[in-house]
């Protein structure tokens, strides 16, 4: 059915869904509808949050509609709406011109039949995801999703393979000759099997679920398989596989492949059997071969080649050969540069020179150690999971495991390899120039520790200046990428870097949400929990102020509980939202009951919110944790629907007491 006149009113259906499924998937649907009503159009919103799909669109929906809205910044299935015209944007766009969507509505194009997300969007304008559709804003690409998507379901295995790993040399770890040894029989060699048994699943599980993202279930078991293949170099006489970056490759070429021959037309008797024998088994043995014969032999001749280019080095100035190795080690993290590098520099060893082996053994440390430092210095540009893996990344390159840093590069290699390898030549060169050694054939700061290293204060400041320098220039790689995305698209795109998943439970736009808001917040907020201005200029300080507010309600048990339980929120990732506003919240026991309390601060609180705006509107909501499932949202949903509106924020700056503050409030519910 195609839209209807220019002067006609709409029946839309849309579905909005952010990154960490949080406030902006629900501010967009609450935008969408609002301005939809003011238009005159229909619209229903179906909103994809991490704590599911709500509101969800049905067969009779999508039929009934004259064009379908997609506002996502993640991967959304749009089979469903084969034939129908549609407008892919970011979620961000919704939120800032919904009416625009709507006219843009009118003469979108239907979209072809597709499978997955990733393959409707394959069909249309890239990098924009049109998806067949029209769309003036920006959504984030097939590519970074698919990408995404990979990296998160290898972060466990980096965090429990390193750490295992590291844990074990800690404790069993003795320097011999031919590098960490931990002896056979004990727990601490188990442990260390165990944790590289978690790095060899590592690549595989990148690999499959870049193809799975793009392929849907036909593309995990070949991305698994050609992952493993890129990953063991004796498939292509090679002594050292692809690492992370032939699964990035490998996923990809699964992904298309399978996608390609998913899209073959086949009798009907073949069609139920197509996902289950040939998709994979024609996938697998493609891009397997490919691999095998045709990417096999180029790596093998850069092995060797790399390792001849060293040997022509040793020759010249130290401080070269230092920055080359420090690059190589850096490039890959464990692919075959990097191994080229170190095997280069712990097969010298055994005829007396050590000093390569020190250049490698300061520069393997720097890429884990300067990722976990730039998370540390900034957080907000980090999502949590990428945080905590932060300090598992520390922990690793302590110990010299170079994969702690996978995970950042995986997703974000534009921006954190040249990080990476900017920091680990300033290692490697400073490790030549200090003339440090290394008597055995591993590095970072543990074989120091461990008596191994010549010169070691020299060479703590060699990983310490690499460090550095990895961090800060990760950070403003990662910033200035940020900027370039522009302001607007990165406040909706970095929901999942600034809010986090917590966050996810803290708005539902639902209609069981709707039928309670006439006794939510008038019940919890009043005269006695509202302050109109905070004296504090500090986040942690206006956390205080907030809770001691609301600890007149006398449904505060324990201040110093719930400051340390929103404290501990916060840490996870920031509950500014943006547009000036934040609501630092907690589920705990250290409240009685639900309470919100609310102030503002003329001059803003910096609150790491996405948008860089400082928090002038500060709304503190704490429940017990028996009721996190239902006030907590119900709460907070109320909120982030009413706020959406800038002339109701506008209202909340301007009143001029207590009471005011109140009666504006009670339009929430």
């Amino acid at each position: 059915m195609p839209p209807t006149s220019d002067a006609g009113p709409l029946r839309l259906v849309a579905v909005t869904a952010c990154p960490a499924g949080i406030a902006h998937t629900y501010m967009a649907a609450e935008k969408l509808q609002q301005e939809a009503a003011a238009q005159g159009h229909t619209i229903k919103v179906e909103t994809q949050g991490s704590i599911g799909a709500e509101n969800v669109l049905t067969a009779a929906d999508v039929a009934a509609a004259d064009a379908v809205i997609v506002a996502a910044d993640k991967e959304v299935d749009r089979s469903r709406f084969a034939g129908k015209p549609v407008v892919s944007v970011g979620v961000g766009d919704a939120i800032r011109r919904p009416v625009e969507l709507f006219e843009q509505a009118r003469s979108a194009t239907p979209q072809a039949s597709g499978g997955s997300a990733a393959a409707a969007a394959s069909g249309g304008s890239g990098a924009s995801g049109g998806s067949g559709g029209s769309g003036g804003g920006k959504e984030r690409s097939v590519v970074y999703k698919a990408l995404m998507n990979g990296v998160s379901y290898m972060i466990p295995f980096v965090v429990v393979g390193g750490l295992l790993i590291a844990v074990a040399m800690a404790f069993g770890g003795q320097a011999g000759p031919d590098g960490m040894v931990i002896p056979d029989g004990t727990v601490w060699k188990t442990m260390s099997d165990v944790g590289a048994l978690g790095f060899s699943l590592m690549v595989p599980i990148l690999s499959g679920y870049i193809a799975y993202a793009i392929a849907d279930r036909p593309g995990l078991a070949p991305g698994l398989i050609v992952g493993f293949i890129a990953n063991t170099g004796t498939f292509y006489h090679s002594e050292s596989g692809t690492g992370f970056l032939g699964a990035i490759v490998s996923g990809f070429l699964v992904g298309y492949v399978a996608l390609a021959i998913k899209r073959i037309k086949v009798p009907r008797a073949m069609a139920t059997v197509m996902p289950i024998i040939f998709i994979p088994v024609l996938t697998t043995v493609s891009v397997g071969a490919f691999f095998v014969y045709v990417i096999g032999s180029p790596i093998s001749w850069v092995f060797t080649t790399l390792t001849h280019f060293l040997n022509g080095l040793q020759g010249g100035s130290a401080a070269i050969l230092g920055i080359v190795l420090g690059a190589m080690i850096a490039f890959d993290m464990g692919g075959p540069v990097n191994k080229t590098a170190f095997l280069f520099g712990s097969g010298l060893i055994a005829s007396g020179n050590h000093e390569v082996m020190g250049m490698v053994a300061a520069a393997i440390a720097v890429p884990p150690l300067g990722m976990g430092l730039a998370t540390l210095i900034r957080k907000r540009l980090f999502n949590a999971q990428e945080q905590e893996t932060g300090i598992a990344a520390l922990f690793m390159g302590f110990f010299g495991i170079t994969e702690g840093a996978i995970p950042f590069a995986a997703g974000r290699p534009a921006q954190v390899i040249p990080a990476n390898m900017a920091g680990a030549m300033v290692a490697g060169g400073l490790g030549a120039v200090f003339a440090v050694t290394d008597a055995v054939p591993h590095g970072g700061p543990i074989v120091a520790v461990l008596g191994a290293v010549g010169g070691v204060p020299l060479y703590f400041a060699a990983i310490a200046a690499g460090t550095a320098v990895t961090a800060f220039t990760a950070v403003a790689l990662i910033e200035r990428s940020e900027r370039r995305r522009g302001a607007s698209e990165a406040a909706a795109a970095s929901a999942g870097t600034a809010e986090v998943a917590d966050v996810a439970e803290t708005v539902k736009v639902t209609e069981t949400a709707e039928v309670a808001e006439d006794e939510v917040l008038s019940g919890y907020l009043t005269t006695d929990t509202v302050q109109l201005e905070l004296e504090a200029e500090a986040k942690a300080d206006a956390i205080g102020e907030l809770v001691q507010l609301a600890a007149g309600t006398g449904r505060v048990a324990d201040q110093d509980a719930l400051v340390a339980a929103v404290q501990a929120r916060e840490a996870q990732g920031s509950t500014g939202l943006g547009e000036g506003i934040a609501i630092p919240h907690a589920k705990t026991d250290a409240v009685t009951a639900p309470v919100v309390a609310f102030s503002r601060s003329p001059q803003g609180v910096e609150w790491g919110s996405p948008d860089g705006e400082k928090a002038k509107l500060m709304f503190l909501v704490a429940v017990p944790k028996e009721m996190a499932g239902d006030e907590h949202l119900r709460i907070l949903a109320q909120l982030s629907r009413k706020l959406v509106n800038a002339e109701f924020r506008e209202e909340l700056e301007a009143a001029t007491s207590d009471r005011d503050i109140v009666r504006t409030l009670e339009a929430v519910g």
